[in-house]
């Protein structure tokens, strides 16, 4: 096994390498004056099972687009150079939001990204929650493996509730539903008692959001909103006001990824918000360190990772990280 991890994306790497026992291997990242750059592997890579680590969320030092134009350059100088498997390891994976038209002439850039990542040779992309699972297993024709959030939070959102709390997973918005059910009855299992559920209406229009219809009976419960991502955190922010509105105890959040862009901190100062669970495919270098600090729980996602690098590498099953089971 080779395992690399680009710069960008490096102290996650590392971490992925402490987990699996090994040590990444070297490879060169060189820029030129110009913008151009160039990246290759520094060790041999032919006929070797290569995964290669990259998270694609925006910044600190560079876009969405220049670290997957890097991922994919260097996949294809694994390619170039014999390796036998390339697999992808993305963290987070940009534009796995945009898998469906909403508007005349849209672009469905999910499938676009796809076909890059297949152009280059890559025979196997790994990302943790994914938005809309059958909309990435569709996009791509190489193999896929959607890492489920439940791998990362389940034994986290235990710990939040005593025995005599009643419990409700909710959903900020219709096209979370399913996932919000399947949390709900993953900790309902492991809870050993009922989990109610609940969603909320969303509506969303140039930027604007607005809906606020709830069902779901949540009067005098502990309730854990489950997202995909908080961006702006101007969902979770209304989630909660909501909830408490109509009666919710406490109201805790988890959400697989934390892009904080916009006005992020202020919607997480919310009072409302009793705590806030993310896991870390996503440095929080957009809130201020000691905010984050006070107002996060990051929640390690290298671990489930590694496993399913592990099982990829000794050709086990991966069904407990993309779909659990109780």
């Amino acid at each position: 096994m080779r395992l690399f991890a680009l710069d960008a994306t490096r102290p996650f790497g590392e971490r992925i390498a402490a987990q699996l026992g090994i040590e990444l291997d070297p490879h060169e990242e060189r820029p030129f004056d110009d913008g151009e750059h160039k990246v290759r592997p520094l060790t041999g890579v032919e006929g070797r099972d290569c995964f290669v680590v990259q998270s694609l969320h925006g910044g600190p030092d560079e876009s969405p687009n220049d670290k997957l134009c890097r991922l994919l350059f260097f996949i294809a100088a694994l390619r170039d150079h014999g390796a036998r498997r390339i697999t992808a390891v993305v963290p987070y994976l940009a534009y796995v939001r945009k898998d469906r038209r909403t508007k005349r002439h849209d672009p469905v850039t999910i499938r676009y990204v796809a076909q890059l990542f297949e152009a280059v040779g890559t025979d196997c992309v790994v990302a943790m929650e994914v938005h809309n699972v059958a909309a990435f297993e569709n996009a791509f024709r190489c193999r896929t493996v959607p890492l489920d959030l439940r791998a990362v939070f389940l034994e986290r959102a235990m710990a939040l509730f005593s025995d005599d709390e009643r419990v409700v997973v909710a959903s900020p918005d219709p096209g979370g539903v399913k996932r919000a059910q399947l949390f709900g009855e993953s900790l309902e299992a492991r809870l050993g008692r009922s989990v109610g559920a609940a969603y909320m209406e969303k509506r969303r229009s140039g930027g604007v959001v607005s809906g606020n219809l709830l069902v779901g009976e949540i009067k005098g419960a502990s309730l854990l909103v489950v997202d995909d991502l908080i961006a702006s955190g101007g969902t979770l922010a209304r989630a909660a006001a909501t909830l408490k509105e109509q009666g919710a105890d406490t109201v805790h959040a988890v959400a697989a990824h934390g892009l904080f862009t916009g006005d992020a901190a202020r919607s997480l100062a919310d009072p409302r918000l009793s705590n806030v669970f993310v896991s870390d495919t996503v440095p929080p270098f957009r809130l201020p360190e000691r905010f984050a600090r006070d107002r996060l729980q990051i929640v390690p996602a290298a671990p489930a990772f590694a496993e399913a690098i592990r099982r990829l590498h000794a050709g086990e099953t991966l069904a407990d990280l993309t779909h659990p089971t109780e």
